[in-house]
């Protein structure tokens, strides 16, 4: 089974390619407000590079938000239309869950702007926290209660250290536990805006 995974939710583009639960090749690199230029070639140059049909790819997996707007809805357009010209499942993922560290316990954020995040907790496929919008002070206060935690995201806005995800390979380890869309055109991005 191979999988195609996107995701443009935040100020990063990644793109790549799963078989049989292992990531064989992918691509991220910060692409603000150029993600719906780049995630098309994006496919295509991986999918050259390593001799990849179209008809091979058995699923999409797509992170669906909390995220940028725009961003959010990009990856989330393409894998829609790739699922229906493939006759392909779409598996939606938190834009959050995604950028969990492994098994450890994490804490995922991503900038909401106006003083206030996108919050959510992990632990390998537990979600200790769902999904939510927090301010920034409620945040950092969850933060410092919780110092053996794993801080994940871009958290520069927050003034800590960012550690590193690779988006595409958590994608890779959560293809088991998604569960596939019922209808891939009805698949909405998670915005949480009030």
């Amino acid at each position: 089974m191979l999988s195609l995974l996107l995701d443009s939710s935040n100020t990063s583009l990644s793109v790549g390619f799963a078989k049989d639960d292992q990531l064989i090749c992918y691509t991220s690199y910060e692409s603000w407000q150029s993600q719906s230029e780049n995630m098309i070639p994006e496919i295509d140059k991986l999918m050259k590079e390593h001799q990849i049909d179209r008809k091979d790819i058995s699923s999409i997996i797509v992170a669906i938000g909390p995220g940028s707007y725009t961003g959010v809805r990009i990856a989330l357009t393409i894998a829609k239309v790739a699922a229906l010209a493939l006759e392909i499942p779409v598996y939606p993922v938190s834009s959050l869950r995604v950028l969990k560290d492994g098994e450890n316990p994490s804490i995922c954020v991503i900038n909401a702007r106006s003083n206030r995040s996108y919050f959510g907790v992990y632990k390998g496929k537990e979600i200790i926290v769902s999904d939510c919008i927090k301010t920034n002070d409620e945040v950092l206060q969850y933060i410092d209660a919780h110092p053996e935690y794993v801080l994940c995201g871009d958290a520069r806005y927050l003034g800590k250290e960012k550690y590193d995800t690779n988006v595409c390979l958590q994608m890779t380890s959560l293809s088991k536990v998604l569960d596939k869309a019922n209808d891939n055109l009805a698949i909405k991005p998670i915005y949480m805006k009030d």
